[in-house]
């Protein structure tokens, strides 16, 4: 007997089609060392034969901690011709955070980039260590910690690839699955939107442990036979000489990024000709930041996406940028999406504000060990996404708020958004959040977080209640302010807002 082809959707099949059709071609350029087409399928192929050989089977896990480097991308493609799954974890995660998320994927193996070992050994480590690198898991792969019973075989479209944990900002982080189809249509998803040819040059600086980091850009140029300039970490100064240098045609950030590249002193005279496009997400674009963009001749494309959707799920073009602001656009070919009525899931039709609900082929295939996480989030086809969503007439959505950061105060349910919206508004606020905390009278009020613009001179705290008063229902009022430099957040822009949540009650 014939062993049975790899699935038609396998992403292991797409350096193997370049290393064929363009093997010369750059495909990643890493801080100056580039790795071809043809290098990249080589060393992805060894590593995955040397696995398999080790005794690694499909659906093992191999734990990653690193930056971005191209030894993790090597490692990314070698798991997906050998059928295992690759869970990058965050270096930014705490030694609790990150012995937590270790023992709950159980890795068969945790590759581990040098600077990094010290975290690893600290979070005692379930599995096997190697160092990432030309020395380290590539040539040194141990056998497998248990002989497994499972033969070895080609991967196969549903067979899960990627282990992204979700940010993790106010409970547990969950383990979201992507299979080798959710990637695939995902990207499709991301071409047929923002299209990339072999000549694009795209700038990658997003975190490989979160899910854009791949799946929104890096892998559409891998598909395509573009170039990838890996960035190990986001720096405002060195985006704009590499913009440059380069001649990036596309990159994607958060409006964080966007924002530092435009404050830096070298914007105004940087050549941005080559760049054509930029992908923002995590947040919409103020617009002033839009117009700042604009203004360059960059075309900004905006949208919404979650880790369980693989990302792609709702796109606002550049021509609609000023017509829809605060908009996150309509669904991305091969992306249904809906709303629901959040307490009854009755389906709302036309213009409505309800849960936004996603469906389609780039829908995760659910949390990691977890089915009664997977059972409440996957219902009768669709994802839940625990966003509260408005759709106009047109068709157009806007995220309102998280249905989780929503409170009740005096028996009337408050959007945090809308609140820091209007605070937003007033000229000594720079940024805000507005969390519910206890109280005893009405089961719940607002603390705003604020960060002012001047934190030497900061508005009255009695002064930003009112102007919220005279834009905003009593029972939305902030009943307690406080200053900060920052607001905590992700790596994505994300504000954390159970680090937001004062242990004392706050002077009004």
């Amino acid at each position: 007997m014939t062993a049975p082809e790899p699935g038609g959707h396998t992403l292991g099949r797409w350096t193997a089609d370049h290393a064929r059709l363009t093997p010369g071609k750059v495909a990643v350029d890493e801080r100056g060392v580039r790795t071809t087409y043809a290098q990249l399928d080589a060393r992805a192929t060894v590593l995955a034969e040397r696995l398999v050989a080790a005794g690694y089977r499909p659906g093992d896990r191999i734990a990653t901690l690193t930056r971005n480097s191209t030894d993790h991308v090597v490692l990314f493609f070698a798991c997906a011709k050998a059928g295992l799954v690759l869970a990058p974890l965050s270096w930014r995660l705490s030694r609790e955070e990150l012995a937590y998320q270790l023992a709950h994927c159980r890795p068969a193996l945790v590759a581990v980039a040098a600077d990094l070992a010290a975290d690893v050994a600290d979070a005692h480590p379930p599995a096997p260590v190697v160092h990432l690198g030309a020395a380290g898991v590539e040539r040194a792969v141990p056998a497998a910690p248990a002989a497994s019973p499972r033969p070895a075989r080609p991967p196969r479209d549903d067979d899960p690839l990627l282990l992204s944990y979700t940010s993790g900002s106010s409970s547990r982080p969950r383990g979201v699955v992507l299979t080798h189809a959710n990637c695939f249509w995902t990207n499709l998803s991301l071409s047929g939107a923002a299209g990339m040819t072999t000549e694009d040059v795209v700038l990658a600086v997003l975190p490989q442990y979160h899910v854009g980091g791949w799946n929104v850009q890096p892998l559409l140029a891998w598909w395509r036979g573009a170039t990838v300039v890996l960035e190990p970490d986001f720096d405002a100064g060195r985006v704009l000489d590499l913009l440059t240098r380069h001649r990036v045609t596309t990159m994607m950030g958060v409006p964080s990024h966007y924002r530092q590249i435009a404050d830096h002193p070298g914007f105004g005279d940087a050549d941005l000709g080559g760049l054509t496009h930029m992908i923002v997400g995590g947040a919409p674009m103020p617009a002033e930041l839009l117009r700042t963009w604009h203004g360059r001749g960059v075309r900004v494309i905006q949208g919404y996406g979650l880790t369980e959707a693989a990302p792609n799920v709702l796109l606002l073009p550049p021509e609609d940028a000023f017509a829809h602001l605060g908009s996150v656009g309509k669904p991305y070919p091969h992306v249904e999406v809906a709303l629901a009525d959040p307490v009854t899931g009755q389906r709302l039709e036309g213009p409505a504000t309800g849960e936004l609900l996603v469906r389609g082929p780039a829908v995760f295939a659910g949390y990691f060990d977890d089915a009664a996480a997977t059972a409440a989030a996957l219902q009768h086809g669709w994802l839940r996404t625990g966003d509260l969503a408005a759709r106009d007439a047109e068709g157009y959505f806007r995220i309102v708020d998280r249905l989780s950061n929503m409170y009740i105060s005096g028996g009337e349910n408050v959007s945090p958004a809308q609140v820091e919206h209007v605070l937003r508004t007033h000229p000594a606020v720079r940024d805000v959040a507005v969390v519910g905390v206890p109280d005893d009278r009405w089961g719940e009020v607002g603390h705003a977080v604020v960060v002012p613009t001047d934190l030497t001179d900061p508005p009255r705290k009695d002064e930003l209640v009112e102007h919220c008063r005279a834009h905003l229902a009593a029972f939305k009022v902030p009943r307690s302010v406080a200053f900060v430099p920052e607001l905590p957040r992700t790596a994505l822009h994300k504000v954390r807002r159970a680090a937001l949540r004062p242990e004392t009650k706050e002077a009004r």
